[in-house]
């Protein structure tokens, strides 16, 4: 399928590495000119080879920004004042006991996890509503929805998200711009897959992630943990023009983990 991304120009926050390199790799290979993003030259550096070494002719340019700070996003929009498709996927997360968590742990996650995409958000929208053309996609996660008890500031910025994005597309209304939130479940990320290794060290990486969904994941319905590619290919498709009737959605890639359909 064509998804008519070719000439667009995305940036993908937290591209180099984990879900923002597969987003951006399947963006590059529906045609688009991505934005590889990193925080050290180093990391963004390592990302472009490594998604040109499965794409020779992959359209990228390197971003050496943290986002997750005014001075990044400045330099971000500076650097790049227009583009066709954002994908605020810059986030972090911290496993503490709500009893532990300080005050200082709670800002840096509305900080990074909120305030990064509300910055760029804040520039490009109002500059795709002029073009009557763009995308905004912000990546949340299930636990908007599922929180739990020792994740529940990256929780609550998560949910923040689903009603940031939900008001930015209300200023949308009537025309060709979209904003989403997609909200990914359990990811095999490089993180993920060392954790349940060390949770599983006789088991190969993916029988070890089966055995953490049965554990810890019991609702999954697909009783593993999800590709990060499986990610990547519905940002792409929610990023094209294919996808012009998906505006205000909080869609879920999630594998079945979420019970209630409302």
């Amino acid at each position: 399928m064509d998804l008519q991304l070719a000439g667009k120009i995305a940036l993908v926050t937290a591209s180099s590495g984990g879900i923002g390199q597969e987003i951006a790799t399947s963006l590059a290979r529906e045609g688009a000119t991505v934005i590889i993003n990193g925080r050290t030259s180093a990391v963004v550096e390592k990302a472009i080879f490594s998604i040109q070494s499965a794409l020779p002719h992959a359209a990228l340019l390197p971003l050496v920004a943290d986002n997750g700070t005014p001075e990044g996003a400045e330099l971000t929009i500076a650097l790049h004042p227009d583009l066709d498709i954002l994908v605020n996927n810059l986030g972090i997360y911290e496993v503490s006991s709500f009893f532990e968590e300080s005050d200082d742990s709670w800002r840096q996650l509305f900080e990074v996890n909120i305030l990064s995409g509300v910055r760029l958000s804040r520039h490009y929208l109002e500059r795709m509503i002029a073009r009557d053309c763009g995308r905004i996609i912000f990546i949340a996660s299930e636990a908007a929805l599922t929180p739990p008890p020792d994740m529940a500031a990256y929780s609550a910025t998560k949910a923040m998200q689903l009603s940031l994005s939900r008001s930015l597309a209300n200023l949308t209304k009537g025309t060709k711009v979209t904003v989403n939130t997609i909200m990914p479940g359990s990811t095999q990320t490089e993180g993920v897959a060392r954790l349940v290794q060390g949770l599983f060290p006789d088991l190969t990486v993916e029988e070890a992630g089966r055995e953490f969904m049965k554990r810890d994941r019991p609702n999954s319905l697909i009783s593993r943990l999800i590709r990060p590619e499986e990610i990547a290919d519905f940002v792409a498709f929610v990023s094209s023009p294919l996808a012009a009737a998906i505006n205000g959605a909080a869609l879920r890639v999630d594998g079945g983990l979420i019970h209630h359909i409302t």
